[in-house]
């Protein structure tokens, strides 16, 4: 019998038992197997890594160091994560259930990248320059560190989104502290310990793990974190807006019902492909992933059929083997909630395309598996259309022209990324400039990078994650003004004491 690695928080430097001293089991979705345990933590802990974050910040052992000894620690990190890179693909696929060549040959790789991408943008924190604009002495415009920023991170990319979050914020200065989704912390927890090795100082980057209602609420109440980022769904985003109980900086990364429209002059097969691709990544559990394709009336139903015998030949199983292409979703929880989503459109006279179902494979039975799902028939207003499902669904609606595609697109509460596919490249650009989307992708869907932006409108949330923009957001601007009239009268004094 296999031992079973007992996980700590990672709090100022050292490896740090819950308060409670309680643990709970992580299992890997695929058959149940416990991988490890994991702190069930408290307030308390909360504020013990807050605490040593502030310490950490207020000490200078971070934010007073050069950019160019930041980058090189954030660049030796990037290094060390590479060395490292087979070890954490291959518990990421058995923690979360994606497959171990997503993990291996998508993540890992976006995950240096983006540590090697922040490691130089800390050398080009620059505030705009600025002018005599009095006549009596000169302005300048200065970025600096927030301070002590809380990131709440979800389970579907547990180390991925973790890294789009510490990298830039360690960048800019900040002292960071990280709740990582409670059923999927196991990546960045390994993850820590290589910080240390990195050469980055204790109390500069934490870990706590526990519940949403515990750690979660602790950071986002807590008056000593100067700011929250968060990705995850929009109801917890508002959550935290309403209830954080003191004025902080916020960015936030929430839900997705991301539109594909095909236009009439499309490639269909590149279109199929695109949306299939986009649709069932992370086996749909992804906030950009394709969950509505529009396709004009003339071509739907051929359309419809290239989907479905694409779809037919996604392989299900083991995450770890080779020639697997969609593992399981990533709880019970999630693949009830995807089932109920499902039952819900054949009830509202929906039909099921392709899939629908749990597969009826027994070596697949332990596992919390849904078959890739392709539906038709379904409304506009009904749920389906309007929610995020987070799964591997995709629903298939006919257009008869374009205004009505784009109102259909545009016809959700989320604004996170849309894709167009056509042979026109105006007809593409004006979709583009009028879909209401952070992202708008033509002929593609889900290409990312660290020099671009990712991020929503409406209730897909408010700033954003990769870029120098993002970088930014873990900044605050500061004015400082220099007199040059050496004065002791100033021209504009005797409007408050004495005469002109």
């Amino acid at each position: 019998m296999s031992i079973v690695k007992k996980y700590l928080n990672f709090i100022n430097g050292k490896w740090t038992p819950p308060t409670t001293e309680e643990y709970y089991p992580v299992k890997n979705p695929y058959n149940q197997e416990v991988l490890a345990t994991a702190p069930l933590s408290t307030e308390k802990d909360v504020d013990t890594a807050v605490q040593a974050a502030k310490k950490a910040f207020e000490s200078d052992v971070w934010s007073k160091k050069t950019p160019a000894e930041r980058a090189l620690c954030l660049l030796k990190l990037a290094d060390l994560v590479e060395q490292h890179a087979e070890r954490l693909a291959k518990l990421e696929a058995q923690d979360v259930g994606k497959t171990l060549k997503y993990a291996q040959d998508s993540d890992l790789p976006f995950i240096i990248d983006n540590l090697r991408f922040f490691a130089g943008a800390a050398r080009n924190l620059e505030g705009k320059s600025a002018s005599d604009y009095s006549g009596m002495g000169m302005s300048f415009i200065r970025r600096e560190p927030i301070g002590v920023v809380a990131a709440i991170v979800p389970w579907n990319y547990p180390l991925y989104i973790a890294v789009w979050k510490l990298a830039p914020a360690l960048a800019a200065g900040n002292c960071i502290v990280i709740k990582p989704a409670s059923i999927t912390p196991l990546t960045l927890l390994e993850f820590a310990d290589l910080t240390l090795q990195a050469g980055i100082p204790a109390g500069v980057f934490n870990v706590v793990v526990g519940s949403g209602n515990v750690v979660g609420d602790a950071l986002m109440k807590h008056p000593d974190v100067d700011m929250i980022t968060f990705t995850g769904d929009t109801a917890t985003g508002k959550k935290i807006l309403h209830e954080s109980g003191s004025v902080k900086h916020f960015e936030l990364e929430l839900g997705g019902k991301a539109p594909m429209i095909v236009l009439k002059d499309a490639d269909l097969d590149m279109a199929a492909q695109g949306a299939v691709v986009g649709g069932f990544w992370n086996s749909g559990q992804d906030c950009t992933a394709v969950t509505r394709v529009y396709v004009h009336n003339s071509q739907f139903k051929l359309f419809v059929q290239k989907m479905v015998s694409l779809t037919k030949k996604i392989r299900l199983g083991d995450p770890l083997a080779k020639h697997v292409d969609m593992g399981p979703l990533v709880s019970a929880k999630q693949l009830e909630r995807v089932e109920s989503y499902v039952a819900l459109a054949k009830k509202e006279g929906g039909k099921i395309a392709c899939g629908g179902k749990r597969p009826s494979d027994k070596k697949l039975a332990a596992g919390y598996f849904y078959e890739p799902t392709l539906l038709t028939g379904i409304k506009q207003s009904s749920k389906v259309s309007q929610e995020e499902i987070f799964g591997p669904v995709i629903a298939i609606y006919p257009y008869t022209n374009y205004p009505e595609a784009l109102e259909k697109a545009n016809g959700v509460v989320y604004g996170l990324a849309a894709s167009v596919y056509g042979m026109n490249i105006y007809d593409c650009m004006e979709m583009a400039k009028h879909l209401n989307f952070g992202t708008v992708w033509i002929n593609e869907h889900g290409v990312l990078a660290s020099e671009t932006p990712h991020g929503g409108f409406k209730q897909s949330g408010f700033g954003k994650d990769l870029s120098m923009y993002s970088f930014e957001e873990y900044t605050r601007i500061k004015h400082i003004y220099i007199d040059s009239t050496r004065q002791k009268q100033r021209s504009w004094h005797y409007t408050v004491y004495g005469d002109k």
